[in-house]
């Protein structure tokens, strides 16, 4: 059944169901592609032009030849919005997903019918996907799994360019589906034994009042990362340090969390399986989150638990970003 939903390519507005790349193209053969996912709060975009200054980085280290500046992609996102606002509930919130390829690979450039040069994707849907059935963390919090599977050294691929050559999140999430019981997130240790990320999120731990982020070394550095460090937390007159956390500082911290642009903060209460502090959602992670919703004068909690009481939670076991669900 068609959405209406249209998606910027291009250079035009097309139906999203006819918003297709060559298979020819390099990011199919290579992963090649740099991206970006943003959110709103009350239909306005959060920390698009950081996104987008990423996005930038990316296409500049990559040396992809995107053919325009930052602030006319700014522009093109504006116009997904406005050209998909009328299809929003007045409740939803706009999901920008912006995907930029190298192309067609120059062996097929002589197909009929192919685009030539980067392929730009803005398309833009409502952010309540992402973020069905996670209602429920922001009570009970998310049990950490560390995997066998290793996050990848930015001496290999960096992955503070947002690619999209992730089989290793992916692999990652099916072997944190395999643990028994719920709620089960993947958490990668990078190749020296430090805890780097999860699958799409950043994590940390508070111990003594103080946040602690692992470096910025092997890592995505997060948006919504950037968001705690450098606005929330001295808002709050709390201190964060980067530094190396290993599994051990996990299991005696007194609470965690994982940060991401979709659900913004989600609480951190198990490490495989076993309690961090007292195995409750700690007061750290609720002060945060206060002052991100009041900042941007929206209730993120309970956005996102209505939004899973008026759609039901968790209808597909189909993969999802964050989570591979047991068949």
């Amino acid at each position: 059944m068609a959405s209406g939903r249209v998606v910027w390519m291009n250079g035009r507005l097309v139906p999203e169901a006819e918003a297709k790349i060559s298979v020819y193209d390099s990011a199919l053969m290579f992963g090649d592609m740099v991206f970006e996912m943003t959110r709103s709060f009350g239909k306005r975009q959060f920390k698009l032009r950081e996104h987008l200054e990423r996005l930038y980085a990316g296409l500049k280290i990559l040396r992809i030849p995107v053919g325009m500046d930052l602030a006319e992609m700014e522009r093109h996102c504006q116009e997904a919005i406005e050209a998909n606002e009328p299809l929003f509930g007045a409740d939803d919130e706009h999901r920008l997903m912006i995907d930029v390829s190298r192309g067609t690979l120059g062996i097929y450039q002589g197909v009929e019918g192919l685009h030539k040069g980067p392929n730009v994707i803005i398309a833009d849907f409502p952010l309540r996907w992402t973020v069905a059935g996670m209602g429920h963390l922001f009570d009970t919090g998310i049990n950490a799994v560390i995997t066998s599977q290793r996050a990848i050294p930015g001496t290999f691929l960096d992955p503070k360019v947002k690619n999209r050559s992730r089989i290793h999140y992916l692999m990652a999430n099916i072997e944190a589906s395999s643990v028994a019981g719920d709620d089960n997130w993947a958490l990668l240790l990078d190749p020296d034994g430090f805890i780097a990320e999860g699958t799409g999120d950043n994590f940390f731990i508070v111990k003594d009042n103080v946040i602690v982020s692992p470096e910025g070394r092997n890592i995505l550095r997060g948006i919504s990362r950037a968001y705690v460090m450098e606005a929330l937390a001295p808002q709050l007159g709390m201190t964060v340090v980067e530094r190396n956390i290993e599994p051990y500082d996990v299991h005696t911290a007194d609470e965690a969390f994982m940060t991401g642009t979709p659900f913004c903060m989600l609480p951190v209460t198990r490490l495989n399986g076993l309690p961090i502090g007292d195995g409750a959602v700690g007061p750290a992670f609720g002060r945060l989150l206060r002052r991100w919703s009041d900042n941007v004068g929206v209730d993120i909690e309970r956005q996102i638990k209505d939004w899973n009481a008026a759609d039901g939670a968790g209808g597909s076991d189909a993969p999802t970003p964050y989570r591979f669900k047991k068949k």
